[in-house]
C-alpha cells in the first residue's frame, strides 16, 4: 500500500497555520509531531478519531497532550489543518473545521 501525502492548509493570504504552530514548538515537541506524521502517512490511525464534519484529531501522547486536525480529501491526500494541546482542544475542532469548510468551497470553485 502507497503512503499517504500529506499537504497542509493554506490560508488565502498565504499563511500556513500549521506549520506556523509546529514552528512554535520545541525540538522534542516538533520530533515527535514528525514520527505521528511520519505514521499517518503510512495509513497508521491507531490514535486518530473524527470530530465530526470530515475533520479528524491525531492525539500525540507527549507533552500538554499534542493535537494534529487534518480532513481527507481523497484516498491518497491528508489536509493538515490545525495543531494544539488537549487543552485548547475545542477552540481547535471548531478552527479545523471551518478551515476544512473553507478548503472544500475553495476546491468547488476551481472545479467550475
Amino acid at each position: 500500500m502507497t503512503e499517504v501525502a500529506i499537504r497542509s492548509f493554506v490560508e488565502v493570504n498565504g499563511r500556513v497555520p500549521f506549520q506556523l504552530w509546529l514552528g512554535a514548538l520545541d525540538r522534542p515537541a516538533q520530533a515527535k509531531i514528525d514520527v505521528a506524521l511520519y505514521r499517518l502517512a503510512q495509513r497508521n490511525r491507531s490514535q486518530v478519531k473524527s470530530v465530526g464534519g470530515g475533520v479528524a484529531e491525531l492525539k500525540v501522547d507527549f507533552g500538554p497532550g499534542y493535537r494534529i486536525y487534518f480532513g481527507q480529501d481523497s484516498e491518497a491526500l491528508v489536509i493538515l489543518l490545525a495543531g494544539g494541546t488537549k487543552k485548547r482542544q475545542s477552540e481547535d475542532v471548531i478552527t479545523a473545521k471551518t478551515r476544512w469548510a473553507e478548503y472544500k468551497a475553495r476546491k468547488a470553485l476551481r472545479r467550475k
